[in-house]
């Protein structure tokens, strides 16, 4: 999930709605070699620079397919340098006392994390950021830190979680994780429209 949800549509969940052992059950012990589960723990300050550096990695196709559904000049206005703004975004988290933030790790190095915030105000929690490193993408770590924020905020007393995620190609992964552990779309649309007029263009 990137910074700037304001542009993303919006997925709930009754935290209710998932059960804690949903999944599916292996009993061939090589694919349970395969899929077995990451350990969760809580981020370090030493987690900071590799998290950061494989989240721009994992974020690099979902920049390049904001690219294709916005056309160039869009993209430039509005991603003009998307990697040092989201770098900054992930810091700012990973950092914020309000946040609660875990890493998933294998053999012994950081290779995914989630961040997540609860809201006193109206007792909903919200998904705010979640990256894994493309080596170990599609082996499951998504959705169990997917699981594992929705029972921290489950035990935190939270009743509706929150997510935000895109809704161009970019994003087909994240959004089957979240529609697989319950989660509802609210379809929602940010439109874009450059006024200047540079190099013979017209507004576009």
């Amino acid at each position: 999930m990137l910074a700037g949800r304001q542009a993303l549509p919006i997925t709930f969940v009754a935290v209710d709605a998932v059960e804690p052992g949903m999944g599916v059950r292996v009993t061939d012990p090589v694919a349970m070699m395969v899929i077995m589960p990451p350990t969760i723990r809580p981020l370090s300050a030493a987690d900071i620079a590799a998290v950061v550096e494989f989240s721009l990695r994992a974020w690099a196709p979902v920049f390049e397919s904001f690219r294709t559904v916005l056309g160039e000049r869009v993209y430039q206005a509005v991603y003009p340098d998307w990697s040092a703004t989201q770098a900054r975004a992930v810091e700012a988290i990973c950092q914020d006392d309000t946040a609660a933030v875990w890493v998933a790790e294998r053999h012994g190095r950081p290779v995914g994390y989630v961040a997540v915030r609860i809201h006193a105000d109206d007792s909903t929690g919200e998904i705010d950021m979640l990256a894994v490193d493309p080596l170990v993408q599609r082996q499951g770590i998504g959705t169990a830190l997917t699981r594992f924020a929705i029972q921290r905020l489950r035990d935190g007393g939270v009743g509706l979680v929150v997510v935000g995620t895109g809704g161009d190609p970019g994003h087909a992964a994240a959004r089957r994780v979240y529609e697989r552990l319950g989660f509802v779309g609210l379809p929602l649309v940010r439109y874009y429209a450059r006024l200047d007029t540079d190099a013979g263009h017209s507004p576009a």
